[in-house]
């Protein structure tokens, strides 16, 4: 992903999908807001509803040529026709994921709130890091990646830069200035009209 101006939204899915129905909302939702990749982030390791929900995911997202990557899953991005991974431990694993999915693939690395973790992903071949939360989220220990570590990185690193984790409009506008990237999913998809509460989210950037 390369670093944009203004910036830009990672879709992530919510962590179950129903097949019935999910497909069609994504689809809405891309077709009504540029969305720079999208990320399934799907709980479980039952591969076959994994492959299942990945396959729906793909087509909806290379029909529209947006990029589409997957949790953990380093043998299944390959398998499953995805363009790369998203990886939550930190550095630990992007040695080896880059070097299984080839130059080409995405990999990305979520570091929390930890600056060491997130410069050494990016020494191991890191296209993005995340961190997160940056908001009250119900994930992990209470810590939070607070503004001053995103003014770092955007001011002394190259690597891309995804905020995510409990993302309100104030946040937003405050983080939009030093960030490249929003990592948006549980904000919108609990919304009855999640393309509304995305563009709602949106206008907070500029």
């Amino acid at each position: 992903m390369d670093t944009p101006e203004q910036p830009q939204i990672y879709l992530i899915t919510p962590p179950t999908i129903e097949l019935s129905t999910f497909p069609a909302k994504l689809a809405s939702v891309l077709d009504g807001a540029e969305i720079a990749c999208i990320r399934l982030a799907l709980a479980g390791n039952d591969e076959d509803s994994i492959a299942r929900a990945a396959d729906a995911c793909r087509e909806v997202a290379h029909a529209r040529d947006v990029a589409i990557v997957i949790s953990n899953h380093v043998l299944l991005a390959q398998r499953l026709g995805l363009d790369g991974v998203h990886l939550d431990d930190g550095a630990r694993s992007v040695r080896a994921a880059r070097k299984e999915l080839g130059p080409d693939a995405i990999v990305g690395s979520f570091c929390g709130a930890s600056s060491h973790d997130g410069m050494t992903a990016g020494e191991h071949g890191a296209d993005y890091v995340a961190f997160g939360p940056v908001g009250t989220a119900t994930l992990g220990d209470g810590t939070r990646a607070e503004k001053d570590l995103f003014q770092w990185w955007s001011e002394m690193i190259e690597v891309p830069v995804v905020a995510e984790g409990g993302l309100t409009p104030e946040l937003i506008g405050d983080l939009a200035p030093c960030t490249d990237f929003f990592g948006i999913g549980d904000e919108i998809w609990g919304d009855d009209d999640p393309l509304g509460a995305l563009n709602r989210l949106r206008a907070a950037m500029s």
